[in-house]
């Protein structure tokens, strides 16, 4: 029971704030709404047994206007239930979609925050795989779920008990001869139906707890299979060019055998349920039926009383059913909040771990001076073994440095620089008023325009008015001159040369004054990307460079030199 308070403390931790957001009086005034219209609907199931008895009495009573007047009633009430329907639907959706884009901006602006998504990868203490599934698809049904299922324990709720007192009223009272004495019982059928539904409730969710875990397995399952043939669509050039094929295959063919022995599970949990349900709701049809039937027959009600204590019987049974009813749904949106909760408990430990005060963190600072300094720098992993350390450098504006050695441990400097990579110790100090341009071995290009694709990541409005084709032509891409205007997933149909002279681009276009160059032409030969280096120092004279580059021939534009 405790861990299922935490749970729910978790979710209303998360998703709570949604009722006291910036649009808290049209958010509430909605819920408002969606319970003025869940109220008319109990009373609407409440006017359909009147009705229902009033028909079966002038039926019993072979009462002609009787009947013409419950056909009139029937068309007011069938007018009325397409009303309220329509608009308790169109109230609820928007509440949904209201819910799921407040909560998707929340967790995506955690996510994107200063290189989180990036980070994130590296924190194991919590489960934060395939985040663009948690976020596109958990979500959505984390929200949604929960709105329909509040909805539907609200009207049970109602239900259970705007009917108790018409089927107490309807069952009046038995009296049972026990031979010595006699019990009256008042109500009788109030009471089977609480001892009938609770019995059931109790079986039908000990039958279906298998159904929790193995819809979790489920969804995680789909998630993993799912995000690994996106890597293989991302990477798919790199794969054809080395035949990696057969490997992705059995790659896939694995991530999906998951699938199907999550699914067999799922399968062996969902089956207990159906048996149980089938023979539920057989039994549901006629018990009711069978308990009232004597009264009737004894001439104690009449033929409409009969009827309405069944259909009320029925609702009751229904209502007091919600756990039994509702048990595939919790399973499923239980199993997508655990998963949205696990994602934004990584990022809040994330950044509680680079927030938390500790000599073993990078300490990134911009003093009011035009250098880039690295004082004592001590590169580690995250379990604190030192990857690299004793880096002291000072590299004033203009200067041209090459990194040379080990070349993860210079991308990881780089990644200290941009803020990304805190483990470790020593301080670097940024300089002030300008902004560092990174490039990393693939410039990231996104589907839309060429030129959109080129100036990310500017707006397209600024990017409309920039002239590219001499810059195009600098850089050998003379053909692409063309297609400035085409859309294309440019990531996927490019070679990779052609993608880091777009990178080239992008960097002549921006001009920056500080440039981190992390084997950003690496495609090319010595020659060509000395020629590339060159025509980055003649373009952009007072360009500071830091390049990681283990070319001999890359010394030549450098003025010196350190190795990490």
């Amino acid at each position: 029971m405790q861990a299922q308070n935490g749970f729910f403390m978790q979710f209303l931790k998360l998703a709570g704030p949604f009722w006291s957001s910036e649009n808290k009086t049209t958010i509430r005034q909605q819920t408002g709404w969606l319970i003025i219209l869940t109220v008319l609907q109990i009373v609407l199931a409440v006017v359909v047994t009147e009705w229902s008895a009033a028909l079966f009495n002038s039926i019993e009573a072979r009462s002609m206007s009787g009947l013409l007047a419950q056909i009139g009633y029937l068309i007011l009430i069938f007018v009325a239930s397409i009303v309220v329907t329509a608009a308790h639907l169109k109230v609820k959706r928007e509440l949904q979609i209201g819910w799921r884009a407040w909560l998707t901006e929340k967790v995506v602006g955690q996510w994107m925050s200063k290189g989180h998504h990036y980070q994130v990868t590296h924190i194991q203490t919590a489960e934060h795989d395939n985040p663009d599934g948690r976020i596109a698809e958990d979500i959505r049904i984390s929200t949604d779920e929960a709105i329909t299922l509040s909805h539907s324990l609200i009207y049970s709720l109602l239900l259970l008990i705007s009917f108790a007192d018409i089927l107490w009223i309807l069952s009046g009272k038995v009296t049972i001869d026990l031979g010595l004495f006699s019990i009256s019982v008042y109500g009788y059928l109030v009471w089977i139906a609480l001892i009938y539904s609770a019995a059931a409730s109790w079986l039908g969710w000990w039958v279906g707890k298998p159904l929790t875990v193995t819809t979790n397995a489920m969804q995680t399952a789909e998630a993993n299979f799912r995000f690994g043939l996106g890597k293989v669509r991302e990477h798919s050039q790199a794969i054809a060019l080395i035949h990696g094929e057969a490997n992705e295959k059995k790659r896939a063919d694995d991530f999906f055998q998951t699938i199907v022995n999550a699914f067999n599970h799922q399968t062996n949990a969902w089956s207990s349920i159906l048996v149980f349900n089938s023979g539920y709701t057989v039994l549901s049809t006629a018990f009711p039926v069978l308990i009232a039937a004597p009264r009737f027959i004894l001439g104690n009600m009449t033929l409409g009383a009969l009827m309405q204590s069944v259909q009320v019987f029925q609702q009751m049974s229904s209502a007091l059913s919600w756990p039994v009813n509702n048990m595939a749904a919790i399973a499923q949106w239980r199993a997508s909040v655990e998963r949205v909760v696990s994602l934004v408990k990584a990022l809040e430990d994330l950044e509680a771990e680079i927030e938390r005060p500790d000599p073993e963190r990078i300490l990134v600072e911009k003093p009011e001076q035009n250098v880039l300094v690295f004082d004592n720098l001590c590169l580690s992993k995250l379990n604190g073994e030192p990857i690299v350390c004793g880096i002291n450098e000072r590299i004033g504006q203009g200067e041209h440095l090459l990194i040379k050695g080990n070349t993860a441990a210079a991308s990881k400097l780089f990644k200290a620089i941009a803020g990304l990579w805190p483990w470790g110790s020593g301080r670097i100090e940024l300089p002030d008023g300008e902004p560092l341009f990174f490039m990393p071995p693939l410039p990231y290009l996104p589907t839309g325009t060429l030129r959109d694709a080129i100036c990310y990541p500017c707006l397209p409005s600024v990017c409309s008015i920039t002239p590219l084709d001499e810059l195009l032509k600098l850089a050998g891409l003379e053909e692409f001159i063309e297609q400035l205007t085409q859309v294309d997933a440019w990531g996927d149909v490019l070679t990779r040369e052609q993608q880091q002279r777009l990178g080239l681009v992008r960097l002549l276009l921006y001009a920056p004054k500080w440039v981190l160059l992390e084997e950003a032409f690496d495609s090319l030969t010595p020659d060509g990307e000395v020629a590339i280096l060159r025509l980055i120092c003649r373009q952009l004279p007072d360009v500071t460079l830091l390049t990681i580059s283990n070319q001999p021939s890359a010394e030549a534009c450098h003025s010196r030199y350190i190795i990490v």
